[in-house]
């Protein structure tokens, strides 16, 4: 019984060492989310028109061009794999990009909460241990999800006062956008860095040494 509740202890602080921050994952959640920040200062003119285009096309048919904006939490979730880890990167990113400007103002920050939550969720739901494109894509999906639900209900016009076939094509574009643009091309991009090296302390690149 006693070498029983040895090895329970050892499995549980074993758990709890891989699920505690340590210094240099809130240096890299941190550097990622100024990053990616970037990227959607970029994209909030890129994607914005994209969206506009799409938009003029089919109503609800923007939501194509949302996926890049959800890159922040299938990233940090890939490569830090601690809990909140997703949540942060996204919205420090979110915060970066309204605090370099953009035309959506604090709204910028309060949208990334609900998709943070979003990408979240599912890192949780796989107990932080799963860390595959089916996973990332997966988290994409939910970023979406959290983003149509925040436009559902908040800002002086709503989407929930639009028709319900708006909603519907929004929501999946969305869901297509976040699978693709969030989830495939963000566990591309971790996988990149860790090609370079620069994950090495982290096991996203342990991993992909072990491949090779």
């Amino acid at each position: 019984m006693h070498t029983t509740a040895t090895a329970r202890n050892a499995s549980t602080g074993a758990v709890a060492r891989r699920l505690n921050w340590r210094v240099v994952d809130i240096v890299v959640a941190a550097v990622l989310g100024v990053a990616i920040g970037l990227v959607f200062w970029v994209w909030n003119t890129i994607g914005y028109a994209w969206f506009s285009a799409a938009d003029a096309l089919t109503p609800g048919l923007g939501g194509i061009a949302v996926g890049i904006w959800l890159l922040g939490g299938v990233v940090g979730g890939l490569v830090i794999r601690k809990p909140g880890a997703a949540l942060v990167v996204e919205v420090v990113a979110a915060v970066v990009s309204m605090l370099i400007g953009n035309i959506w103002g604090v709204s910028t920050v309060l949208e990334g909460i609900a998709q943070g939550l979003g990408a979240e969720l599912i890192f949780a739901v796989f107990l932080y241990r799963r860390f595959s494109l089916p996973v990332a894509a997966l988290s994409g999906v939910a970023a979406a999800v959290g983003a149509w639900l925040f436009e559902l209900f908040y800002g002086s016009s709503p989407n929930i006062l639009k028709s319900l076939e708006f909603n519907a094509i929004y929501l999946g574009t969305l869901v297509v956008s976040g699978a693709v643009l969030a989830g495939v091309l963000g566990w591309l991009l971790v996988r990149a860095l860790a090609a370079t090296g620069a994950l090495s302390r982290f096991a996203a690149g342990r991993e992909l040494r072990r491949e090779v």
